[in-house]
This record gives structure tokens, sequence and C-alpha cells, in this order.
């Protein structure tokens, strides 16, 4: 069971997508698993052949559980014993009925479902565990988000108490930035048109490669930086709560190809589609009020991330330039870095990065 961040616990397999015997290659989707923010694939990281399954669907396990095993080139079988039986618990089934798959008795009575109550979907009738998800989808709704709630506040508490969090702020002028969007845009059909929060990715993304004490994770052991820039991009779901997977490598990315991997990103968040390379990948979090009025976001760093940065909206400010009083568009950045890893004069310098790159949106 992968660790899709450092609230999780244990996950819930869902569904295999693979069967025995099937060959698989690194980066496939092997399988869904359900945790407190939503349904995520799992992907497989070796080649090999799929020998065979350790927990069936259905089954919460803990985090590290072995879920399956998969033959490598040459690697001769070997018998391994299955995970743990479920407690009895969970293995009691509801009344009998005819035509009801094993995994989907199991499953409706740790929802609390009345199979007699369902029409199966299945062949000739039979229910299967589709139908009792289903059946069970508003109440199971409401526990994730309650279930959400509860990691987030867990996660947030540990970081708090145990990071020394610094705070930093600066306010830019975007003006230069936002003339150039607009005439960019103008150009581009509207499918293709970039939204102005990409500008401000790509300009982070870009200030972290001068800023290496901000990019990486702090273990046990000590601070690991990343060469490789994986910006986690927080998206607030309509059921509640939030995730914030990756923008993998997105300081290589150009503005298009960016803005085309931020919508789908944020769309298979809201859908459940996310993968669980996506959520357990970021060295580094941005996140945005923006939307919402905001003109300064103080975020808490999200373990085992070392520092996270928020926006603000744009809005129109006084502003001086050249000795003059004018009218700017501008927007306040925000850093909440960890001090076991970095110090506030690379903090500033950071920001000051962003600030200067934003002065120049065509080099982004």
């Amino acid at each position: 069971m992968p660790s899709l961040g450092a609230d999780m616990e244990a996950g819930r397999l869902v569904e295999w997508r693979v069967k025995p015997g099937d060959r698989v290659q690194a980066g496939d989707i092997i399988a869904v698993v359900e945790t407190q923010k939503g349904a995520i694939d799992v992907e497989i990281f070796q080649s090999g052949v799929v020998e065979s399954f350790l927990v069936e669907p259905g089954r919460e396990v803990p985090v590290g559980t072995p879920l399956a095993r998969i033959l490598g080139e040459g690697e001769a079988a070997t018998a391994v014993p299955a995970a743990p039986a479920p407690t009895p618990a969970a293995t009691v089934p509801p009344p009998a009925r005819s035509r009801v798959s094993p995994v989907a008795r199991r499953r409706a009575v740790e929802l609390g479902v009345d199979l007699a109550a369902l029409s199966g979907s299945g062949e000739e009738g039979a229910i299967t565990l589709a139908d009792v998800e289903r059946a069970a989808a508003p109440a199971a709704s409401q526990d994730r988000a309650g279930a959400m709630r509860r990691a987030i506040a867990a996660a947030m508490s540990r970081a708090k108490r145990e990071i020394p969090h610094y705070y930093l702020s600066a306010t830019f002028s975007v003006e230069p930035a936002l003339a150039w969007l607009e005439a960019e845009n103008a150009r581009r059909p509207l499918p293709e048109r970039i939204l102005p929060a990409v500008l401000l990715l790509k300009a982070t993304a870009l200030a972290l490669r001068a800023a290496p004490e901000l990019n990486g994770t702090y273990a046990g052991d000590g601070f690991r930086h990343s060469d490789d820039i994986h910006l986690g991009v927080a998206v607030f779901l309509r059921s509640g709560g939030l995730v914030a997977p990756a923008l993998r490598n997105a300081d290589r990315s150009d503005l298009s190809a960016l803005m085309h991997e931020l919508r789908d990103l944020v769309a298979r968040a809201r859908s459940g589609g996310l993968r669980a390379s996506e959520l357990s990948a970021p060295t580094m979090t941005v996140t945005s009020l923006g939307e919402q009025g905001v003109e300064v976001v103080l975020p808490v760093i999200i373990p085992p991330q070392v520092a996270i940065v928020g926006f603000g909206s744009i809005v129109e400010r006084p502003w001086v330039e050249a000795g003059a009083v004018v009218a700017r568009r501008v927007v306040t950045a925000s850093l909440a870095a960890d001090h076991r890893a970095s110090d506030g004069h690379c903090g500033a310098l950071f920001l000051q990065a962003i600030g200067r790159l934003l002065q120049e949106p065509e080099k982004l």
C-alpha cells in the first residue's frame, strides 16, 4: 500500500486493473486504492509479470503492506504468504441472498448496506461491488469528507508542532506579466489561453533553481535536496478538504504545457483520478486563495516538505514608480519555510527571484 502523504496510515484496495499472469511495465496503472483523499490510481515501478495478489478488493490495510507479487525477468515463482485475513467482524456476511459476489458481501457489511434492498447490475442480476458502493455513496461521501478533515487536522497539527516555521512575504507588481499575458492570450484560441496562476507557478519553479534549500524533504536524518522540481498544487475539493498533487518538473515545462497539465491535474483531483505518484512526489507546494478575495496567505508546510508558497489575489493598488504614484496590479507572495533546512536570507532571495521573473514574463 503506497504512502500518499504524511497524514496517511492505511488505504482500502478498491479494485485490481490487472490479473495474475499479466505482463506489466513500470508506470502502468495496476490498482485503485481509496484513502481520505479519494480514489487514487496506483502505478507499478518495476516491469515483470503479476504472479499473485496478496490483498483482495475491499480490504483496508496499513501503508507499506505488500499488495501483490511481481516476478522480474528470470525470477522464479515463490510461495508467499498472503496478507493477514480480515477480522471476523469484517467477514461475517449479511443474510444470505443468491448471486452476490463475496467481495460485495464483505463490502456491504463494512458500509452497512442492506443487500435485500438492492437490484444487481451484474450478470443475471448479480449484485456487484459497484452496486454496493453506489448504494452507500452519499454516506460514504460524508464519511470521506470527515475523514479527510481529521487527516488534515492531524497532519497540520504535526507540522506546527514539529516544524520550526518562519514566514516572509513580499508584494510585487505583476503589471508587466499581465500585460504580456493579455497580448499573448489575444493571439490564442480560447481553449489554449493561459491563466495568470500559471505565470506564478512557473516563476516559483524557476526561482527554486537558485534556492535548493527550499526544494526537498526533511526526514529523521536531516534535509534531502531534490534535483527535480515537482510543484505541489493545492486543489480545494467540492466535497471539502484539499489535495496537493504534483506538477512534475514544473521548471522545465513551457507555459502552454504547464497550463494543460494544471487543467488536467485539477480535473482529475476533483473527479477521483489522481495517481499515487502525483500525491507523493511534491518537493514544494504552492497554494492560492486569490479567487476567494484573500490578499495574504500564511500557509502551513506539508510534511515532509520544507517550504510552501501562498499567493493572494491580484489587486490594483497605488504603486510608486520613478517617483510617481501610479495604479498597478500587484500580488503578495508569502513563504513558510522550515528553519532546520533554510533561513530567512535564503527565503528572501527566493521571493526576490519570483519578483524579478514576473517582470520578464517572456522568459518564463
